[in-house]
């Protein structure tokens, strides 16, 4: 084995630089951090020769005379200075390793001044060897980076193309302003303006900066607090019906910082839990203001992991938080209407009435006869109740038709609204039976025998318990044949083997021993089964109804699958196309 001896500074530098540098994104991260940290209130960032130079402008506070050299130094810093302080981090940067790091794998310069001085001071480095001289520049400091891993070949050969490589910079300093709308970011590349934003713009503002106006009409504003327990949430979530592809949309900053935070991005999974479809994401910009005394940010050297000291506390805070903001929805009733509880049921399908029957009034709360089926049911004699405004209380929907059977069509004042009438009806009757304690159900004195799998057997009996809390009792009478003894009363017109599939599909995809999700998809089952189908033609008062209990919902936007309710063609859209104007 070889003796042990000491490092060289510069290969020190450099194995600290393989944690904090990564590839230019990361030189761009530290140095714009130290210009936020120094105060500044507009960053320029350029960035050249495929993502090797970096040069950094800010306003800030600028760095003394006789600090310069040392800040250049490991672990050398102005933002802590005992390990108490590890415990009440309020800036963004303070290990004291980045701008060390940086001079070990790059030719650097930074010229900074502060107002104190009538001089500024310049510093070149290159192989972490520092030197400097008085200059003549404005208060703030210049970052040059230049070559970056120019004497690592090896790590060189690892970045990505030029365009990945620039696209990782944009996302960081998009994500920082917006966490610091208070200051103004220019980024740009090979000369080239990509980011310009406006100093002392509100979020809302900062958003519409960078992304376009479209968005603002498919946000909703967070904001919460929490006095006793000393945090605050603020910021803006999209409605279900606005989605993305990936959760690069999601920015979640914890203090005005940065992070991925499991606990942050599990409750936002949470709050929009069948709201969206699968590969779907919403647009977040949400910020948790904490004392620092709760939190640590010390746990990874790019400090966007973060520890909190009651993360259930914070996970339920923030999800209530969301929950509460996607529930605020505009309604077209009066919320200040009386309301009776009424029955829930299944609409009476159109080819069950004679050929008057468009002509028929039909009671509000009609309930449907009772089905001809092979399985005869002996009705339990449970209601289930909701809260829902009468209709000579509810303003008027203006339904105007029905599109391939399919599509309700409302005319609203600026807009034409369609709405899929399963999945709206599904979204109504989901939130109802969720509000449940016992799911109203039907025993069945006679009911067909039907063939399953053994597997599907053994997974039937394992969540026999979850079935019969929402209504459904099925029992095994062999090896591979189970029959249903009882079924959730809204499901009275649907064919045994088509519950028992929907059943099955479902249970087969939930986690294991995942009780809330299991319990979910039998719910979703029960819901999807008992709404009206694609392609059944509606009576006009059977699509208000779906209209008017969707106007109710918590989440009107999305079906528990997650597929979007309605689409809105605005007024204008339609004129423009006939080339007329709107008043």
């Amino acid at each position: 084995m070889a003796r042990i001896k000491q490092l060289s500074v510069n290969l020190i530098n450099q194995i600290a630089a393989g944690e904090v540098i990564e590839r230019p994104c990361s030189v761009v991260k530290e140095l714009v951090e130290n210009s936020i940290d120094a105060g500044a209130s507009k960053i320029e960032i350029a960035v050249s020769n495929d993502c090797r130079n970096v040069r950094i402008a800010d306003n800030g506070s600028g760095i003394y005379p006789d600090d310069i050299q040392l800040a250049f130094t490991k672990h050398a810093t102005s933002k802590i200075s005992d390990e108490k302080d590890l415990f009440n981090i309020e800036t963004l940067g303070f290990r004291g390793e980045a701008l060390a790091s940086i001079i070990s794998i790059a030719k650097v310069s930074c010229t900074t001044r502060t107002k104190d001085f009538d001089y500024g001071t310049k510093v070149v480095s290159e192989n972490s060897v520092v030197s400097s001289s008085k200059t003549g520049c404005a208060i703030g400091t210049i970052m040059e980076v230049k070559d970056l891993f120019y004497n690592q070949p090896a790590r060189l050969k690892f970045l990505k193309n030029p365009k990945t490589e620039f696209a990782y910079i944009q996302e960081l300093v998009q994500a920082l302003a917006l966490s610091h709308s208070e200051i103004s970011f220019n980024l740009k590349n090979n000369g080239n303006d990509v980011i310009v934003t406006n100093q002392n713009s509100d979020l809302l503002t900062r958003i519409v900066e960078i992304y376009s106006n479209d968005i603002l009409k498919e946000l909703k504003e967070v904001k919460k607090s929490d006095v006793l327990g000393g945090f605050s949430i603020s910021g803006y979530t999209s409605l279900p019906s606005y989605t993305r592809s990936s959760k690069k949309s999601v920015y979640t900053f914890v203090n005005s910082r940065t992070v991925k935070c499991p606990v942050l991005l599990k409750a936002i999974d949470t709050a929009y839990k069948n709201m969206l479809p699968s590969g779907r994401y919403p647009f977040v910009v949400i910020n948790l203001e904490i004392s620092p005394n709760d939190i640590d940010v010390n746990a990874h050297p790019t400090k966007r992991e973060i520890r909190y000291k009651n993360p259930n506390q914070i996970f339920s805070f923030v999800q209530s938080a969301i929950s509460g903001a996607l529930s605020s929805v505009n309604l077209t009733f009066d919320d200040k209407t009386s309301s009776k509880p009424i029955n829930v049921v299944p609409f009476l399908k159109y080819n069950e009435k004679n050929e008057d029957s468009d002509d028929i009034e039909v009671p509000f709360n009609f309930k449907p006869q009772t089905p001809v089926s092979n399985s005869t049911p002996i009705i339990e004699q449970k209601n289930i109740e909701i809260n829902f405004e009468t209709p000579s209380k509810l303003k008027q929907v203006n339904v105007i038709g029905q599109y391939d059977n399919t599509y309700i069509l409302v005319e609203n004042e600026d807009n034409l609204e369609i709405i899929d009438q399963h999945i709206a009806q599904e979204r109504y009757i989901y939130e109802t039976l969720k509000k449940q304690k016992e799911i109203a159900s039907q025993l069945l004195i006679i009911s067909d025998v039907l063939d399953v799998e053994p597997t599907d057997i053994e997974l039937l009996e394992n969540n026999k318990q979850q079935l019969l809390k929402f209504g459904y009792q099925i029992e095994k009478i062999s090896d591979n044949q189970v029959i249903f003894k009882k079924i959730p009363q809204i499901l009275a017109k649907i064919k045994p083997m088509d519950i028992l599939t929907e059943l099955l599909t479902n249970l087969r995809t939930s986690p294991e021993n995942e009780l809330d999700t299991i319990e979910e998809r039998i719910l979703i089952t029960t819901s999807c089964k008992a709404s009206v189908k694609a392609g059944e033609k509606l009576t006009l008062w059977q699509m208000e109804e779906i209209v008017k209990k969707l106007r109710t919902t918590k989440n009107p936007y999305t079906c528990p699958h997650g597929r979007p309710i309605s689409h809105f063609i605005p007024l204008k859209e339609v004129a423009s196309y006939f080339a007329r104007s709107v008043k």
